[in-house]
């Protein structure tokens, strides 16, 4: 059922399913899909009794700012105190957390940062935290070449592209990260829906051009985001997911980043998954949602 919560910033619109009282499980979408990436993973957990809430991020679907005036942030910090204030406003006290892209950073952000708000954490691509500092540092052209989108909307002709043609910009990037992967026309359409947002562009050339240092963020968020370049250690009950077909980061693609999970961890590499490893292979999802739960007592 679609619901709607007000926190500070924004009117989030959440999908809920399952008993009120089960245990409670909050999985987030990244860029550029929504909710749906979890329609076969939320019947399995509600099955095993868990309370499943899958938000709209910033800038996506019906969720929406309060404020005229508030930046449109895409940054790291915002994505995490989102997630903290949804927490706070559903009256949530500790969750399993499960997110890939945008939202297993923001899953990792909380973990990190306020660990007695995580009962687990699902990472897909390991630990996501943004190391902004080293942001402008080169990379070996392999590594380069799969982030030529970033790179797009760092200036105003990617901003305007993507304003243009959202859906078959998004399309395109649906391909080339998941290229064992058969979406249908359907399917990519009741997510892309999710795109036509107000402040779906404003949102995502925010993050990307403030991931590379190149604009300011949010001054409310300077302390959490100063929290965030220390690069903090996750040390709640961690399975990190990798899909060995993931046209954005192959597997092994942040091998020092897993030395961050310093409490139980464990890293899967799923077969013929790519970036969207929820929606691609759910069955995988979901036994490591269980599994966190189970380590979590």
């Amino acid at each position: 059922m679609l619901k709607r919560i007000a926190t500070n910033l924004l009117d989030i619109a959440y999908d809920e399913q399952g008993d009120v009282d089960g245990w409670p499980v909050i999985l987030l979408h990244g860029f550029p899909y929504d909710i749906h990436a979890y329609e076969d993973v939320t019947p399995h957990l509600m099955s095993q009794g868990a309370r499943v809430i899958a938000p709209y991020l910033r800038g996506y679907g019906p969720t929406r700012f309060l404020a005229p005036a508030t930046l449109r942030s895409g940054q790291q910090a915002a994505l995490g105190a989102d997630l903290l204030a949804l927490l706070d406003a559903l009256e949530i006290e500790q969750a399993v957390l499960g997110g890939y892209d945008w939202g297993g950073r923001a899953a990792c952000i909380v973990a990190a940062l306020y660990p007695s708000r995580a009962r687990g954490l699902v990472s897909v691509n390991g630990y996501n935290i943004q190391n902004i500092a080293t942001a402008m540092r080169p990379d070996d052209p392999e590594k380069e070449h799969r982030l030529w989108y970033q790179y797009y909307f760092h200036g105003e002709r990617g901003r305007a592209g993507l304003t243009e043609n959202r859906r078959a910009f998004c399309r395109l990037l649906w391909s080339l990260w998941s290229p064992s992967w058969g979406f249908d026309d359907d399917t990519y359409a009741r997510s892309a829906a999710a795109f036509d947002n107000p402040d779906f562009v404003d949102v995502v050339i925010h993050s990307y051009r403030h991931r590379a240092g190149l604009v300011d963020g949010d001054p409310q968020f300077d302390d959490m985001e100063r929290r965030l370049s220390a690069m903090p250690s996750i040390t709640v009950p961690t399975i990190t997911l990798e899909g060995d077909a993931d046209g954005v980061v192959p597997p092994g693609g942040r091998p020092v980043g897993l030395k961050r999970f310093t409490g139980r961890h464990e890293n899967r590499v799923v077969p013929n998954a790519g970036h969207n490893l929820p929606q691609e292979a759910p069955d995988a999802f979901v036994s490591a949602v269980l599994d966190i739960n189970a380590w979590a007592g």
